[in-house]
């Protein structure tokens, strides 16, 4: 048996917005692979031997941690004893504890999003196993491309069954790591079922989707991608293939049914698959220091598998989904794009109410979570109600390893304009509240903390 190695727990935990305290045992061996190995990775795939993907896992490491990412300190004001401290995350796109809260971010906003009255269906589209090292050593070239040949699929399928041309809405999450980690760039789309027919100025539903047509015109649309944007010799040798070995078509997978009718949130549904980072800190079974053993379901088999892998792979298959700077991986297209939704969201229920068409109860709009209700349905305490007291604690220090101390409530007492502090919000009241420093300074917007 292999002996499980951790570093010491530093002093916060579960990432809720923030950070908490006490951290599971699986983030250290997650941290510690990276702080162990990651020089020696950097000098064998010179590719990620940047600045970019060194702030990313320096990000990462400190993350949770008050001394390197900051900290926001709350006091009882009232008895002076209760204490609590809120390590300020990191953000990295690598973080595997701050990808739970941009989860579930993902959803509210999601939410918001979808056309009350229409049907939604969950769309993924594949790219064959062939094509997959052209997609990796080509992603800058073909991401974007990739996403948009989706979403042409998608507009061209929908006007083909219905006959006549239809503008749908579309909200495209580009994925590239399959259930092992491995490299399997796909897109998941929440797709309106059916589309906006501007001449008519009606919504269109499609009930039947023909999923054959679907697969042949993936193909076509996704290989006439492909030889546009990466014009070589060895492409159109893989086009050809493609054609010759695939006749049916690439995979497709439409899930059948409304989906809303039989989730209580579609975009609550789909959060696990869309938005998901390569690997949950639950399927790290152990870390011997050279080999790393973790577990997945397996799409085949259906099973659970594990599988155990060299340190570099198994870093390699974590850092091989980063995505370059500023890459947006959620698109929105046709009417769930942002200059379109509000515009065409009146004409679509109006539409809609013409021919009975609005479905009620469908979408079940998600409000983000605080950190305050992160930390209580984490831990079943309130982090801000004092343990002494039973009042709630106000925000006393908050401190930045780059800006310093930011805002200090014990010098705006002892400057006597402790008066003229805002309101403090109820521990039900709004979503935030505005910290104003005594003299000087700017204001601290803390959305969230309550």
């Amino acid at each position: 048996m292999v002996k499980r190695r951790y570093h010491t727990k530093p002093n916060t935990s579960k990432r809720c917005g923030m950070m908490t305290a006490e951290t599971p045992p699986a983030w250290n061996i997650f941290k510690q692979i990276f702080a162990e190995h990651w020089d020696g990775f950097k000098r064998v795939h010179p590719r990620y031997n940047k600045p970019y993907y060194d702030g990313l896992v320096d990000k990462m490491l400190g993350c949770g941690d008050p001394e390197k990412m900051g900290y926001i300190e709350y006091r009882c004001l009232h008895c002076g004893e209760g204490t609590h401290r809120v390590a300020m995350s990191c953000k990295s796109s690598l973080c595997l504890r701050c990808a739970k809260v941009y989860v579930d971010n993902w959803v509210s906003q999601v939410s918001r999003m979808l056309h009350e009255g229409v049907i939604y269906r969950h769309i993924v589209l594949t790219v064959p196993a062939m094509l997959r090292q052209t997609f990796y050593q080509q992603s800058k070239a073909v991401l974007s491309p990739f996403m948009r040949c989706g979403v042409q699929c998608l507009d061209d399928f929908s006007s083909r069954v219905s006959g006549k041309p239809l503008k749908g809405g579309y909200i495209v999450v580009l994925q590239t790591h399959g259930r092992n980690g491995q490299y399997n760039p796909h897109l998941h789309i929440i797709a309106t079922s059916g589309g906006w027919a501007q001449q008519a100025r009606q919504w269109v539903h499609l009930d039947y989707l023909p999923y054959s047509m679907l697969r042949k015109k993936w193909q076509w649309h996704l290989l006439t991608m492909l030889r546009q944007t990466v014009k070589t010799q060895e492409m159109k040798r893989l086009v050809d293939a493609c054609y010759t070995r695939y006749r049916e078509g690439f995979v497709t997978n439409v899930h059948k049914g409304d989906v809303p009718s039989r989730y209580q949130s579609l975009a609550t549904y789909l959060a696990k698959y869309v938005v998901s980072p390569p690997i949950s800190v639950r399927r790290i079974d152990r870390y011997d220091g050279q080999r790393v053993t973790y577990h997945y379901r397996s799409h085949k088999s259906e099973q659970v598998e594990r599988e155990t892998v060299d340190v570099s792979i198994f870093i390699g298959r974590m850092i091989q989904h980063v995505f370059p700077k500023g890459f947006q991986r959620i698109r929105y297209y046709g009417v769930q794009a942002t200059k379109t939704f509000a515009k065409l969201k009146g004409l679509i229920q109006e539409a809609l109410a013409k021919v009975q068409g609005i479905v009620k109860g469908a979408i079940k709009i998600m409000a983000p979570l605080t950190y305050r209700q992160r930390y209580q349905q984490s831990t079943g305490r309130d982090p801000l109600r004092c343990p002494r007291c039973q009042r709630e604690m106000g925000v006393w220090r908050i401190w930045h390893p780059t800006y310093g101390l930011i805002y200090n409530e014990l010098k705006t007492i002892e400057r006597g304009t402790y008066a003229s502090q805002a309101p403090r919000a109820a521990p039900t009241g709004s979503s935030g509240r505005t910290v104003w420093p005594g003299s000087g300074g700017i204001s601290l917007s803390l959305p969230g903390l309550r």
